[in-house]
């Protein structure tokens, strides 16, 4: 852990050989009054500052005073003290104080507490992540992912919804990195295994435990000790492994298949679905309880749909190191309001698709190609929860026209071309037909009457 600047504000002398003992790895300032701490504070700059409140027998809990002076001058105040009532409490978080606790867990509070500041310092400087390894300049999509970076040196499960390839296993793996965690990184898609293949891989067993263990193998469980486990697709899970591994998380022990003697270890959970845990719940597909285990924290990622300002860096950071490329603007306004339907997976492999090709410059007609091919259904407006998301990007207007123009495409399709049939079915006018036509670039100049 890098060395600290930190101020103790502490009267009793026993008291402060204790906080010192526990800060021997770092820099530490003592003051015993409310007139020293002023002085002390106003004089030099501290990271993290731990303050007693009562400074003497007949004190009005002075120590106060020296939270707000520290707070103004950017301390991270921690209250360590013996008078822990509500309005005591509530007074020193008003004044500026980020943490209270009580004297006589010092042990175990102090080291947890300088973890934490460490890498929520690191958190908060970790914009450079938006360019890297989470790429993003959507300021609603970075706000989202900067709190979930203030809960990444904390236990707190977390759980991380969005449409497929929105990057949930990269986030996942970012808050693993900013959660000063020791152990590993253990990725594991549910929805890859059946049941019985799934409680194999979780909690491991022994060799003989079941046909075909001709060896002993450790879980996904005690891999991940004193790491992260990552559960993608959790809402895959049957509810007989869910209510396994809700024991499992509630115990933090668990017995591979063939054994009888458990196995012990400190995960921290962060989980990840497409579908939303609600309507899952609702539908008899989660339980209840396993989901208030791994939702601390929820983040919702969104489509690329409505971050079309996330495409431009996307492609470059997908272009980095190798063949570079040029959009022309009908290209790139064309990109901005395609609906993505595979997200930044789909903007990965759409970009390896044109760096392969023979021109450099990609033009309106090679975008149109790659991403849609030749059937104009394909143009249609998105499905499900994608026509959501593409309204709330385009407006409902816009919505609605490709609505309009893929059931069109596909009457007139199955009519074999013939308007005068299709504006039939459809009931509606030769002036709506054509005005919605041109609106989606729709060819009717050679159909059939």
């Amino acid at each position: 852990m890098e060395k600290l600047k930190i101020f103790v504000l502490e009267d009793d002398k026993l008291a402060q050989k204790v906080m010192c003992a526990h800060l021997a790895e770092h820099a530490v300032d003592l003051a015993g009054d409310l007139k020293t701490a002023l002085k002390k504070l106003a004089d030099n700059k501290y990271d993290i500052g731990f303050f007693d409140l009562m400074l003497g027998p007949d004190d009005d809990y002075s120590g106060l005073k020296a939270i707000e002076a520290a707070a103004a001058r950017g301390v991270h105040c921690v209250v360590v003290s013996s008078s822990d009532s509500d309005e005591t409490i509530d007074r020193a978080y008003a004044l500026g104080a980020s943490d209270f606790y009580a004297k006589g867990n010092e042990e175990a509070n102090i080291g947890e507490i300088l973890r934490k500041f460490v890498q929520n310092r690191k958190a908060a400087s970790a914009s450079d992540i938006f360019s890297s390894a989470f790429i993003t300049c959507d300021p609603e999509t970075r706000a989202m992912a900067a709190e979930a970076l203030k809960y990444a040196p904390t236990d707190l499960p977390i759980l991380v919804l969005g449409p497929s390839g929105t990057g949930k296993t990269s986030l996942a793996k970012i808050l693993h990195e900013h959660s000063g965690r020791d152990g590993a990184f253990v990725s594991i898609n549910c929805s890859a295994y059946t049941e019985d293949l799934l409680e194999a891989e979780m909690f491991g067993y022994k060799k003989g435990a079941f046909t075909g263990a001709a060896e002993a193998r450790r879980g996904r469980l005690l891999e991940a000790h004193r790491g992260t486990l990552f559960l993608d697709e959790i809402g895959t899970m049957s509810l007989n492994m869910q209510m396994k591994l809700l024991k499992a998380i509630e115990e933090r022990s668990f017995y591979p298949l063939g054994s009888e003697r458990p196995e012990r270890s400190e995960f921290r959970i962060i989980s990840a679905t497409l579908e939303d845990p609600q309507t899952l719940i609702a539908q008899g597909k989660m339980r209840f309880d396993l989901f208030q285990r791994v939702h601390g924290y929820t983040i919702n990622l969104k489509p690329l749909s409505r971050r079309p300002c996330d495409i431009a860096p996307l492609l470059q950071h997908f272009t980095k190191g190798r063949r570079r490329l040029s959009f022309s603007p009908e290209a790139r306004a064309f990109m901005e309001s395609y609906a993505w339907p595979g997200n930044v997976r789909e903007l990965k492999k759409f970009t390896d698709l044109v760096s392969s090709g023979s021109a450099g410059r990609v033009d309106i007609g090679a975008a149109r190609q790659h991403l849609r091919g030749t059937d104009s259904a394909q143009q249609a407006a998105p499905r499900d929860g994608e026509l959501y998301a593409y309204a709330l990007a385009h407006g409902l207007e816009a919505a609605l026209d490709k609505v309009s123009g893929e059931i069109i495409a596909r009457n007139l399709r199955e009519n074999g071309g013939k308007k005068t049939r299709t504006m039939a079915d459809l009931k509606i006018s030769t002036r709506l037909f054509y005005a919605t036509a041109k609106k989606l670039g729709m060819d009717t100049e050679g159909d059939k009457k």
